[in-house]
């Protein structure tokens, strides 16, 4: 069984990064989305818009089978073959403007050993502030989790329902072209989004899987859109996944204190994210 004294030397490692944010990204990621106004240099970038920029492309011998980058280097060699971004936390002291340097340094805050129904489980904790001319712009920490592969048959958990009374709904139909291109758009090389058959038959989905952070984009943008105040925090947690041959909708109940539920509902009215946004009002 694994413990997270056999990853506890990987706990403080640093990763820094230095990046102009990318204009030609903001504009291919506004396309994927259909929006109709591309950001540009000088403009700021929309929150959650960052996970395009600091993702440079491994060689392609230290890429793993799964199409992630293999297991070692900053992150810590975690012996299981399954692994997914499982929801996070951000603070937007500023938005980063595009055409600009930036900064990204990252700290491994924690690494924690679990053993449940769904067999063993390690969990790593990222911590993340994004920098511009000197001035913290981006806090996050960032739930990485490592799990075993399913076994042969296993019964699927199952799923909540997602909540009731939205007073806001808006539907979003992935595809697999979406995807590729999101994947493109943030160097993401992991299989599950855009080959089918490595998705069912390896990591047992029933079909392409949506990105996690495509979803947690979305919501950002759809807490900004709907309050029309600037996003200050928002947390996020993935509750199960969502895949490209049906919509999905994005939902938000009603706003306390300045802070927004929001949720992602599944085609059968799952829970597919839960996400809270907090925001500010000039």
């Amino acid at each position: 069984m694994l413990t997270e004294h056999e990853y506890s030397d990987a706990i403080g490692r640093t990763e820094r990064l230095v990046q102009t944010i990318s204009a030609e990204r903001a504009t291919g990621l506004a396309a994927t989305l259909d929006l109709d106004h591309a950001p540009a240099d000088g403009d700021p970038l929309p929150p959650g818009w960052h996970w395009l920029q600091f993702n440079p492309f491994v060689r392609q011998r230290d890429v793993g089978q799964d199409g992630h980058p293999k297991r070692g280097g900053f992150l810590p060699a975690v012996n299981l073959p399954r692994r997914m971004w499982a929801g996070g936390r951000l603070t937007h002291h500023a938005p980063l403007t595009i055409g600009r340097e930036a900064e990204k340094v990252s700290e491994i805050m924690a690494v924690k050993a679990k053993s449940g129904r769904a067999g063993q489980l390690v969990f790593v904790t990222l911590k993340h502030r994004l920098s511009q001319d000197g001035k913290l712009c981006i806090e996050e920490e960032q739930d990485i989790v490592y799990r075993e592969a399913a076994a042969p048959g296993a019964a699927k958990p199952a799923l909540s329902p997602a909540p009731k009374g939205a007073t806001r709904s808006e539907e979003f139909t992935p595809d697999p072209v979406r995807l590729f291109r999101f994947s493109a758009l943030t160097s993401n090389g992991h299989r599950i989004h855009y080959d089918r058959t490595y998705a069912r038959e390896e990591e047992d989905y029933r079909d392409i899987v949506v990105h996690g952070p495509l979803t947690a984009i979305l919501l950002q943008g759809f807490a900004t859109s709907t309050s029309r105040g600037r996003l200050t925090r928002f947390e996020f947690r993935g509750t199960a996944p969502l895949f490209a041959d049906r919509p999905f909708k994005l939902e938000a109940g009603a706003e306390a204190d300045g802070a927004i539920p929001l949720w992602a509902k599944g085609p059968d009215g799952e829970l597919a994210m839960q996400a809270t946004a907090v925001v500010e009002y000039a």
